[in-house]
Formats: structure tokens, C-alpha cells, sequence
């Protein structure tokens, strides 16, 4: 039972710490309050083969294993957790079609989505619908050889940049049960009745967009059908929310470390009565609480991805470190901003933004209360100690 990364995850992990700090650190606070997108640093990660992370070799993608990609989070997270969300939706829209898609698709679009030149992001939750998938009301009518599609998709990240958007529809409103009646389509840019509304302003995580899209006798032709077979939409869409889960928990240890890491420099640095705060009983206990948390929830991540390079079901697995990583996160950002005090409320240092960013890790890919349900429901099937 080994606790550690391999030489290559370890070094992997170097090179990405190294390019958070050197490339997003310096520009994250400044550029996270005046709203601005991130382009620059999306360039370094298109250069970096970061969007091809989970693209097969063969076209064109780097392939990284499941506790390397939760790494590539984590480090970028604790810069800036936003920038982590260009990677992650897009990310699992490439698995989509590297595990679903047919050979035409994936030869069609992986090359280009695996060099960043062309983005993507995944289109579930609607005005109506989040955590209940099956409640969606985007439907998609056959007609001849084209889907007529008609619904609204809302907080969707990259919904400017996807080129294809993998959307969830219903092609059977009344099949039974109801997810054999879902489908996943593969929606271009420039398709007419494919419009993007207005970017949702958001507590947190900024720097990638989260928008409307509104679909309005947007025909789509069938060869989009993700996979080429009807009925398969929300199999391949909890299949890719499952491994999400990862890069949520790898966000959450990211942002959880940082909290850790500035409590850590300020409370050596911040005197009172004389003497640094790191010296006082009730500074030391919240400290030592972050750091044994924070550990846990990394070994917790790992444990999930390593389920998830087996090849197994994981649910279970990822649900717990999804869980419990967020809940971590959330606490250790407010138990930062105790130990920064009045400092931890400015936007001068970078707490208030850890503390806005905590938030979205426990609503991120599944609720957490929803995870709790999920996890239950796998201890009692299969009388896990």
C-alpha cells in the first residue's frame, strides 16, 4: 500500500506547480476581481497538451492517468480555481467521446480538441433541472436525417468555446423508464438555433464563462448522436460526471491548501502581545485541524483516481472524496479567514477569493447531499464495512 506518487506523477506534478506559480499566480487576484478571461494562460495550457489530458494518443492527446489528472487540478486550484474550470468540462467532454463516440467522431473532433484549437464544455442542467437529470426538458425530434432540438441549457461552463457541445436531450419524452428515452447530441457552433444567452454572474469562480444556451428548431444532424445510437445519453453522462468527481476534489484540496498554506505565513508573520499568532494555543489547534484535513482529503482524492485507473466502478469512491474534499475545502477557507482576521475580508489578499471559490465544490458534479444518497445507496447494495 503505497501513500505517495510515482517518480513521473511526482515530477508531473513539479511541472505544474511551477507553472501555476510562475504563470497564474502573479495575475490571479487582479485579474479574478476585474472579471477578465483568462486567454494567456489558456494558451500556456494548450502548449502544455492540458487539453488533450484525457485524449487517447492516437489522436493526439497526452492520456494521463486518473491521479495525475486530479494533480493537474489541484495545483492549478491553488492559484486560481477558475482557471481549473476551463480544463475540467472540457476534459470531460473529451472522455465522452474518446469512451462513447464512434471512430468517424472521434477521428472528427479529438485531434483538435486535444490541442486546445478547438474547446469544449458539457451541457446537462437546465432552468428545471439539476441533480434529477431524468426531469430535463430539452427535446430532440427526428426528422429524416436531423434532430429538430428544442430547450434551454443554463450554467454552463465554456459554452462560448465548445465546438462541439455535447448536449443532453430527451429523443423519447415517454419512453420507461425515462433514461432509456436520452440521448447526447453533439452540437456545433454556428448551427442555426444554437444561440448562447447571457453569462451568469456568479459569487465565485470567475474567469470562465457560465452561460444560457437556448436551442430553437436547432437541427442537428444525426450523425451527432453521440455514439450513433439513441437511448445512451445519460448512461455517458453520469459515466462522465463519476471521473468529474475527481477534478472537483482535486479543486477543493487545491483551494483547501492554499487556505492552509497563507494561514500558515500569516500567523508566523502576524504579531499580537508580542509574539507571532503561530504561538497561540487556539491559532495552532485550527492550524493542525487544516493540515490533518487537508491530507486526508488528498489521500481520499487519490484513493478515487486509483479506483478509477483500475477500470472499475467507482462511484463509491469518488463520491466520498467529492464529499468530503468540498466540506474540507469550505471550512478550511473560513478557518483562513479567522486566523487573517480583519485582513482575510479584504480583497488585498487572496482569502475572500478562497472563501467564495469553496462554495461550488460542494454543488459542483452532483450536490453533496445527493452524493450522500449515492454513497448510502453503495454501502447498502454492496455491505461495505
Amino acid at each position: 500500500m503505497d501513500f505517495e506518487l510515482s517518480e513521473q506523477q511526482a515530477a508531473f506534478r513539479d511541472l505544474m506547480r511551477d507553472f501555476a506559480r510562475k504563470s497564474i499566480s502573479p495575475v490571479a487576484r487582479e485579474w479574478e476581481l476585474a472579471g477578465r478571461y483568462p486567454e494567456e494562460i489558456v494558451d500556456e495550457m494548450k502548449a502544455m497538451g492540458l487539453f488533450g489530458m484525457l485524449v487517447p494518443e492516437e489522436y493526439g492527446g497526452i492520456a494521463i492517468d486518473a491521479v495525475s489528472y486530479s494533480v493537474v487540478f489541484e495545483e492549478i486550484s491553488k492559484a486560481w480555481m477558475g482557471v481549473a474550470g476551463i480544463l475540467g468540462s472540457h476534459s470531460l467532454a473529451t472522455l465522452m467521446l474518446g469512451k462513447y463516440g464512434t471512430a468517424e467522431q472521434r477521428k472528427r473532433w479529438l485531434p483538435d480538441l486535444a490541442t486546445g484549437k478547438r474547446r469544449s464544455g458539457i451541457a446537462l442542467t437546465e432552468p428545471q433541472a439539476g441533480s434529477d437529470l431524468q426531469g430535463i426538458a430539452t427535446v430532440a425530434k427526428r426528422a429524416g436525417d436531423h434532430y429538430v432540438v428544442n430547450g434551454s441549457k443554463t450554467w454552463i461552463t465554456n459554452a462560448r468555446h465548445a465546438d462541439p457541445l455535447p448536449v443532453l436531450v430527451k429523443t423519447d419524452p415517454n419512453a420507461q423508464p425515462r433514461h432509456r428515452g436520452m440521448t447526447v447530441l453533439m452540437i456545433e457552433q454556428g448551427t442555426p438555433g444554437f444561440t448562447v444567452g447571457k453569462d451568469l454572474d456568479k459569487l465565485g469562480y470567475k474567469g470562465p464563462e457560465s452561460s444560457e444556451v437556448f436551442l430553437s428548431d436547432c437541427r442537428v444532424p444525426v450523425e451527432n448522436v453521440l455514439g450513433g445510437e439513441e437511448g445512451h445519453g445519460l448512461q455517458q453522462a453520469l459515466s462522465a460526471l463519476e471521473f468529474g468527481r475527481v477534478n472537483i476534489a482535486g479543486r477543493a484540496v487545491g483551494v483547501a491548501q492554499a487556505s492552509l498554506d497563507r494561514s500558515l505565513a500569516y500567523a508566523r508573520d502576524r504579531h499580537a502581545f508580542g509574539r507571532p499568532i503561530a504561538e497561540f494555543q487556539a491559532i495552532q489547534l485550527k492550524l493542525a485541524d487544516m493540515a490533518t484535513e487537508v491530507q486526508a482529503a488528498r489521500l481520499l482524492t487519490w484513493w478515487a483516481a486509483s479506483a478509477l485507473d483500475s477500470g472499475r466502478r467507482a462511484d463509491l469512491e469518488t463520491g466520498m472524496a467529492k464529499l468530503y474534499a468540498s466540506e474540507v475545502c469550505i471550512k478550511a477557507s473560513l478557518e483562513a479567514m479567522r486566523i487573517h482576521g480583519g485582513y482575510g475580508y479584504s480583497t488585498e489578499y487572496e482569502i475572500e477569493r478562497f472563501y467564495r471559490d469553496a462554495p461550488l465544490m460542494a454543488i459542483g458534479e452532483g450536490t453533496n447531499d445527493i452524493l450522500r444518497t449515492v454513497i448510502a445507496r453503495q454501502l447498502v447494495r454492496e455491505d461495505v464495512p
